[in-house]
């Protein structure tokens, strides 16, 4: 269990790395075509490639409140199907926190603390086991 752990922690720092420096988000062409030459390994409410009518229940919903920053993945949660991961990174690509899941759990909900007088671009993302990789950008 525990090499899985660390499987899935370094597998999300490296995609939300990805999502900042390098984002190969599903082109637009792909996302329209359930034929995907090219797929998408970053897919966001504008670019759902291959898992097109997939956003609702995977890209995270976000809410600020003052300095601590909730994320919300709107996405059932079982033992076969579950969001894995949830992380918070600013544009330069550093983690602001993360929180790991399991389908036990109740939902896929997390809370992180901004650091003092933070201003700027920020992503959201959600992994879920059977659907990828999602990100949601926002600014605070």
């Amino acid at each position: 269990m525990k090499n899985r752990r660390e499987f899935l922690k370094r597998s999300a720092l490296i995609t939300s790395g990805l999502a900042v420096s390098a984002p190969l988000l599903a082109n637009s062409k792909s996302a329209k075509s359930k034929d995907l030459n090219v797929p998408g390994i970053i897919f966001t409410e504008n670019s759902q490639g291959k898992w097109d009518g997939k956003a609702g229940s995977h890209v995270p919903i976000v809410a600020v409140d003052g300095s601590k920053v909730t994320l919300l993945t709107a996405h059932g949660m079982s033992g076969s199907h579950y969001i894995v991961r949830h992380t918070l990174v600013d544009k330069a690509g550093k983690m602001i926190g993360s929180k790991t899941f399991s389908g036990d759990d109740l939902k896929a909900e997390s809370t992180y603390e901004l650091p003092a007088g933070f201003k700027g671009k920020l992503f959201a993302t959600s992994f879920c086991n059977k659907h990828d990789f999602w990100v949601k950008e926002f600014t605070v």
